[in-house]
């Protein structure tokens, strides 16, 4: 699924406020953390994943990785953040313009 402009204008809109919730450190992408960053998708639809300063992997690297491994779309990087976003199948909370 690809998104247009405005619908990720309007997802970082949202994102601005959120906090990370899965934070990579050394180990870069491990199972672990895929699976952590779905559980999180399926709960929010939308996560800020943050890397911290030890991993071995970049923001961008690990933005495709977990974007691959969820099935996620990456809708933006900042430094050192990456927010993903992947629809709900059941009852998505949020509705894209």
């Amino acid at each position: 699924m690809e998104l247009t402009a405005k619908q990720k204008a309007y997802l970082r809109g949202l994102a601005h406020s959120l906090n990370p919730v899965v934070f990579v450190g050394k180990e870069g992408a491990s199972e672990a953390v895929v699976r952590k960053v779905h559980l999180e998708l399926l709960a929010h639809e939308l996560v800020k994943v943050r890397v911290g300063d030890g991993a071995e992997v970049t923001a961008a690297e690990l933005g495709a990785l977990l974007a691959e491994g969820c099935a996620a779309i990456v809708v933006q990087r900042i430094g050192h953040v990456v927010v993903l976003y992947r629809k709900r199948k059941k009852t998505p909370e949020i509705v894209l313009p």
